[in-house]
C-alpha cells in the first residue's frame, strides 16, 4: 500500500506510519518516519532505530527495534496515554497522577509494562 501511495502522490508527499509495531518495516520499505508513542518512553532508542531504517540499514534497524517490541505492545494495554504517563512516572520524569477523564494504569499491568521498559533499557 505504501508503494501505491508513493506512486500516486509522487516525491513531494511524505508518508508516515502511525503504528510503532510496524514502523520499522514501514520505513525500510520507503516510508519517511513514524509518529510514535514508544518515542515518549524510549526516545534515544527510537531515534537510533529510525536513523538506521531511514538510511536502509535493515540489520541494524531490526536489531535496534527488537528490544522495543515489548513497549510497542505494552504501551497500549490501556488507552493512550495512560501507560505512557505511568511509564514516565516510573522513570522519575513526571509526577504521579493523571487528569480526568483518564484514570491511572490498572495495577494488573504494572509488571508487564515495567518488564517491557527493562527490555528496552529505559529502567
Amino acid at each position: 500500500r505504501l508503494q501505491q501511495i508513493k506512486e500516486l502522490c509522487g516525491d513531494n508527499f511524505d508518508v508516515y506510519s502511525g503504528d510503532d509495531a510496524t514502523g520499522t518495516e514501514f520505513m525500510l520499505q520507503g516510508g519517511h518516519g513514524v509518529i510514535s508513542v514508544t518515542n515518549n518512553v524510549a526516545p534515544k532508542q527510537m531515534a537510533a532505530m529510525c536513523m538506521a531504517a531511514l538510511t536502509g540499514d535493515r540489520q541494524r534497524a531490526m536489531e535496534l527495534n527488537a528490544p522495543l517490541t515489548g513497549l510497542h505492545d505494552k504501551l497500549f494495554v490501556e488507552a493512550n496515554p495512560i501507560p505512557v504517563k505511568w511509564a514516565l512516572h516510573e522513570m522519575g520524569l513526571i509526577p504521579a497522577g493523571i487528569r480526568l477523564p483518564l484514570t491511572v494504569l490498572s495495577a494488573r499491568y504494572h509488571d508487564e509494562v515495567r518488564a517491557a521498559m527493562k527490555q528496552a533499557g529505559v529502567l
